[in-house]
């Protein structure tokens, strides 16, 4: 043969053969995988970086390893004590098994947000509305279990799921805020009431004390009016003890008594309630009156006449 045709014979082999090479190379990515079929059978998952696969006869499918975040619609339910709510949740997976990922499950995007979405749905009719509203860790990790049960044969691993909202109907939400006002309400009586208690206590623990010695109640009463000349005040109000006003008025209650006259009839003793609980003497009985004598300008009353003689000094 002509040296000339060899030659490009040998071109053409080695362009082809080139292309066939370069034909088979894969590029993939550090955050993916190349799951490679040749002939229709598996032969695994490859990369990251470059590889050479057989072409025309192998076919290959790059699985993302990266976290995905699916953002589940409103999903509309009863709960067990009939209280209709949405609930709207996100979902967060990612591929452990690029293999299984292809080979069992068709797409496994779309099949993890139906089983996502399903299983909210039945957590949620299975939970009390009051459970769905304070315990929402023990719901999201109820409902990752239950998903990640399901998804485990697909080579996938839901790492959480959050309860973000909870829609509740109007009517709902106006029952819940009258509940919580009469929970606030009872709140504040029963912390009054137990102040005004330990108040009392308190009044009562300070009077024992003062009881005890009489010049503490004195120095109390300074130190009010300390207390009040500090704001400058033109009028100052000074307590006077009952103690000091009880012997005036025992005083003059004595005098009045000794200078009623003796045909009026005796006045009875008034006692007050702070002197019943206070005094427990015997009621002072009033002095008797001295007798009666004319005063000394009078004159002399005329002498007795018996009856049945005649008056000289009458004239007939």
């Amino acid at each position: 043969m002509d040296p000339v045709t060899l030659g490009i014979a040998a071109a053409i082999i080695v362009i082809l053969l080139l292309l066939f090479a370069f034909a088979g190379l894969r590029v993939v990515n550090q955050y993916e995988r190349g799951v490679v079929f040749v002939l229709g059978r598996l032969r695994g998952a490859k990369g990251p970086g470059v590889f050479w696969v057989p072409p025309f006869i192998s076919t290959m499918r790059k699985i993302d390893l990266r976290i995905v975040t699916i953002e589940l619609p409103p999903q509309e339910g009863v709960t067990r004590d009939n209280v209709t709510v949405r609930v709207s949740a996100d979902v967060y997976f990612y591929v452990v098994s690029p293999s299984d990922a292809v080979n069992n499950v068709l797409d496994y995007y779309r099949a993890t947000v139906q089983i996502a979405q399903t299983t909210l749905r039945n957590v949620m009719g299975q939970s009390e509305l009051d459970q769905l509203l304070a315990n929402r860790e023990q719901i999201n990790r109820g409902v990752q279990q239950i998903i990640d049960e399901h998804t485990e044969r697909w080579g996938i691993k839901v790492t959480a799921v959050e309860v973000k909202d909870v829609e509740l109907p109007q009517t709902m939400q106006r029952a819940m805020a009258k509940q919580a006002e009469a929970e606030r309400e009872k709140r504040a009586k029963v912390l009054l009431a137990q102040g005004e208690f330990q108040a009392s206590q308190t009044l009562a623990d300070a009077a024992k004390v003062l009881s005890t010695e009489p010049a503490a109640l004195q120095l109390r009463y300074l130190q009010t009016l300390t207390e009040i000349a500090v704001e400058k005040n033109s009028t100052i109000i000074f307590p006077l003890p009952i103690d000091l006003v009880e012997p005036l008025r025992e005083l003059l209650t004595v005098s009045s008594r000794r200078f009623e006259p003796t045909g009026s009839p005796a006045r009875p003793s008034v006692a007050s309630s702070t002197d019943a609980g206070q005094r427990s003497d015997p009621p002072m009985s009033a002095p008797p009156a001295p007798p009666y004598q004319p005063p000394a300008s009078m004159p002399p009353l005329p002498p007795t006449i018996p009856p049945g003689t005649v008056d000289p000094n009458t004239p007939h």
